[in-house]
């Protein structure tokens, strides 16, 4: 590697938008030092790179930003932070440069410090086989190597003569083939017996505000079919904890609902159905082999927006992995307390067949279930070693 030659540690930049992102960046550190154990990594991380030693240049929550009008709010203060990092990266080079996801904001910096002679990798597919296609081409200028979490995005690169690496998803690594419904609600201190209905309205404060009332409102519609329905709500983190009791307050306050601090995973792995919005938790739900319905909300415009530009059929990790409708999907409107309460009931009066669901579940868990940090960090070191040896002929 450079750094050796040249008598210090890897100096490795990566820039992580949010929490998903986090869980990817902390895999990676870790198989990268598995194999230079002195590397040293800075730029935007979260808390699980933080404790691993990780230098964040500004704190990860101001980049988690969701929705097309949103960013135009902070668009001013995202601008300043990604020219300030660039500065940051271009005065003093990392050996190469990991965007993790967040593509609208990474895919610059990864283009700019490009030109400028640094190695980049986007970890993360942007989601260019679904809309915004023509992004592809920037993206051939702003990266050396592509690292897909999935195969059929691989594909879509491989058409498209850019380098490109599927290492599967470190999630599908760390969960369990056959997870342990009985451990979890031990784990957690829930009865182990009975119906319980996991509600995940998401990590952001704006998921919060679009589908918190509407996940309520339909654990009350689900109340008055199921009485003996329990329910489990994890809280991101404070913030959410306190919004989402303000919630119950006003609309559920005789709700039978238990929050915890995190540990959505094992909420969801104790449940017998989720109800989540759109997003990574889908896929989690899906790895943990658990029936869902999901919901995805945004603002009017934004979502307008998305439909015209939207080329994929589906929305939800699952869907798009099972290339059909395995999970039920409702968007917009039809997000509403009465369709998803009805779409659960249905799993949880067992009139969607449990067992076929499961060997659906586990097909795509072994098929995306390669060593995904081993596999990314070996990818990025035969890069480096492949640009040493091209920069030394």
């Amino acid at each position: 590697m450079s750094s050796a030659a040249v008598g210090r540690p890897l100096r490795i930049g990566i820039v992580v938008g949010e929490m998903s992102g986090d869980i990817l960046g902390a895999g990676l550190m870790q198989a990268l030092r598995a194999r230079y154990p002195d590397a040293e990594f800075e730029g935007v991380g979260g808390p699980l790179m933080l404790a691993q030693g990780f230098h964040s240049h500004v704190p990860m929550e101001r980049l988690a930003v969701m929705g097309l009008v949103e960013v135009l709010g902070r668009l001013r203060e995202l601008v300043a932070i990604r020219r300030r990092l660039v500065r940051d990266f271009l005065d003093a080079p990392p050996d190469v440069f990991i965007g993790i996801d967040a593509p609208d904001f990474t895919l610059g910096m990864e283009l700019q410090l490009r030109r400028a002679g640094i190695p980049t990798v986007h970890y993360v597919s942007p989601s260019v086989w679904a809309w915004r296609q023509n992004r592809i081409f920037k993206i051939a200028q702003a990266v050396d190597l592509m690292l897909t979490l999935f195969p059929f995005e691989a594909r879509f690169y491989e058409e498209h003569q850019v380098p490109v690496c599927f290492v599967g998803h470190p999630l599908a690594d760390q969960i369990p083939m056959q997870p342990d419904q009985t451990a979890a609600r031990r784990a957690l201190g829930l009865s182990p017996t009975g119906l319980k209905l996991a509600i995940l309205p998401g990590s952001r404060a704006g998921e919060v505000q679009r589908l918190g009332e509407v996940f309520i409102a339909t654990a009350q519609w689900l109340r008055t079919r199921l009485p003996e329905l329990e329910y489990v709500i994890p809280a991101a983190n404070e913030e959410r904890r306190l919004q989402i009791q303000d919630i119950l307050a006003r609309l559920a306050p005789d709700l039978p609902v238990q929050i915890t601090d995190g540990r959505s995973r094992e909420v969801m792995a104790a449940s017998d159905a989720v109800l989540l919005a759109s997003g990574t938790a889908t896929l989690e739900a899906l790895l943990l082999k658990r029936p869902m319905v999901v919901a995805y909300r945004l603002a009017p415009t934004s979502y307008r927006i998305m439909k015209r530009l939207m080329k994929a059929p589906f929305i939800s990790l699952p869907n798009l992995l099972a290339q059909r409708e395995l999970v039920t999907e409702l968007i917009q409107e039809r997000a509403n307390p009465v369709e998803l309460g009805k779409a659960l009931l249905r799993h949880l009066r067992y009139e969607i067949d449990p067992d076929k669901l499961q060997r659906e579940y586990s097909r795509i868990h072994e098929q995306i279930r390669r060593g995904a940090s081993e596999r990314a960090a070996e990818a990025i070191l035969e890069m480096l070693a492949r640009k040493q040896k091209e920069k030394a002929s």
